[in-house]
């Protein structure tokens, strides 16, 4: 399946307000009524404690208690704030209090360089990861702070082939059921990586389209700004590779692994075992002067609903947030435009749900902070 997604920005209605907004695709979308979710951005949330500043947000996942853990990299906060740099991993509760906070160098482990992706898994378990240069390893630790596993050693990753080491990895995930851990891993390679999530043992990987992964990668030719105006869609299948950063995994309820493509701007669904099964372009075409490094998939995200009915696609550079079927990947509806406001985006890099149906999102560059949309339910809207 080729679903393509273009169209103009959206348009919010308020800053702090966030609705349903017409979009553009490759083929008009005609029909009967159908439901679509709502949300609404939460300009309270968090409320971190004032003696502390925080760097670039880089990642936020959520637990069983709806308790929002936040990496932020204090080593992108300005030199004359470095004394309140707040710690890198963060907790905060359901209503936006800070709980605790912890992470950076300690005995016996290889903290990142650069803080990239946080996760928590089914078991409460805690998972680091980076993209620095000589980020090639994932670390574990228990809900305090305790350091329990490393997979991978900084500086040795040998590339594509290497079953020991990722490389520059830039998110995880576990599949409760199988208990696998997935990688994206992502920055210095390109590929999705399965690891035991218990002894770290390695299991299998694949590439884009399923193809077994490489490091020859061939480098996207670059497009002047002049060229790209009026914006035209690109054509064709894709590369045959995952174009880096591979940015995101994520495992729904039925056993599929949705792939965020951030450079090859699209998702990529497979099986637990790697076998390809579909394809999503997510705004495939970059109009100046707003395309910036022309990348949009950062992250994909599911419903909290029983049959995660929709996928929700944070698109980097575009600035705004897709509504897809998630079946069919059918474009719904897309939120946000490039800003600084409650409900704008400056620079998309991961997001979350949580088991109301909340989407958190995290923002890198200058953007350096964590939004809140809450869940407003789901409203009719005409497809047209």
């Amino acid at each position: 399946m080729d679903t393509r997604i273009r169209g103009a920005a959206a348009l919010l209605a308020t800053a702090a307000f966030l609705g349903l907004y017409a979009c553009g695709s490759t083929t008009p979308q005609s029909g009967p009524a159908r439901e679509v979710p709502r949300f609404e951005a939460d300009p309270s949330w968090p409320k971190l404690p004032d003696k502390w500043v925080w760097g670039q947000v880089s990642s936020v996942a959520l637990d069983e208690r709806d308790h929002a853990w936040i990496l932020q990299r204090p080593g992108s906060i300005r030199t004359d704030q470095k004394g309140r740099a707040a710690p890198p991993v963060m907790e905060f509760d359901a209503a936006g209090v800070f709980v605790q906070g912890w992470g950076g160098p300690g005995e016996g482990y290889d903290w990142p360089e650069i803080e990239h992706g946080i996760y928590v898994d089914p078991k409460g378990y805690v998972w680091i990861g980076g993209n620095g240069k000589t980020d090639h390893s994932l670390l574990k630790f228990t809900r305090d702070g305790k350091f329990l596993m490393q997979i991978g050693r900084k500086g040795e990753s040998k590339g594509n082939a290497d079953t020991r080491n990722v490389r520059q990895a830039a998110d995880t995930f576990v599949h409760a059921k199988t208990n696998e851990l997935f990688v994206a891993d992502g920055y210095g390679n390109s590929r999705i990586i399965v690891f035991d999530a218990d002894t770290g043992a390695f299991k299998r990987m694949w590439g884009a389209f399923g193809k077994p992964p490489s490091d020859k990668v061939p480098p996207k030719p670059k497009v002047a700004e002049e060229s790209r105006i009026p914006a035209m869609e690109e054509k064709g299948d894709g590369p045959g590779q995952f174009e880096r950063p591979v940015h995101a995994a994520r495992v729904s309820k039925d056993d599929l692994v949705y792939v965020s493509d951030r450079g090859g701007k699209r998702v990529q669904v497979f099986t637990l075992e790697g076998k390809f099964v579909a394809q999503a372009f997510i705004d495939r075409w970059c109009e100046a002067p707003h395309c910036g490094n022309g990348q949009t998939v950062a992250s994909t995200a599911f419903s909290h609903d029983p049959g995660q009915r929709f996928l929700y696609v944070a698109s980097r550079s575009p600035a705004r947030i897709w509504v897809l079927d998630r079946k069919t990947l059918e474009p719904l509806y897309a939120f946000g435009r490039p800003g600084v406001g409650p409900g704008e985006f400056y620079v998309l890099h991961h997001m979350n749900v949580d088991s109301k149906g909340n989407l958190y999102t995290t923002e890198v560059q200058d953007g350096k902070r964590a939004q809140r949309f809450l869940f407003k339910g789901l409203v009719r809207e005409t497809p047209r």
